[in-house]
């Protein structure tokens, strides 16, 4: 496959920066997603922790980009588990 990406790129320069962008989206959209997997709400070991995110503080910052929230200053308001 990347035989034939090699060869249309000779044949046709054109699609170069064509190519360049696809591996570029698609190597940003793979690495994306291996942070998502990553994070404190996503459980692989069943085992040992099933419920990850209960051992996470109230000043943990879930999102990727918090506007409006200041985490450093929320307070816990439930029970612990």
């Amino acid at each position: 496959m990347i035989g034939k990406m090699i060869q249309q790129a000779k044949k046709h320069p054109g699609l170069i920066p064509q190519f360049f962008f696809i591996v570029l989206g698609m190597g940003g959209a793979s690495l994306y997603l291996v942070r998502l997997a990553r994070g404190p709400h996503v459980t692989w070991n069943k085992n040992n922790n099933p419920e990850p995110w209960n051992k996470l503080s109230p000043t943990y910052q879930y999102k990727f980009v918090a506007i409006d929230t200041d985490y450093k200053n929320l307070k816990k308001e439930g029970p612990d588990y």
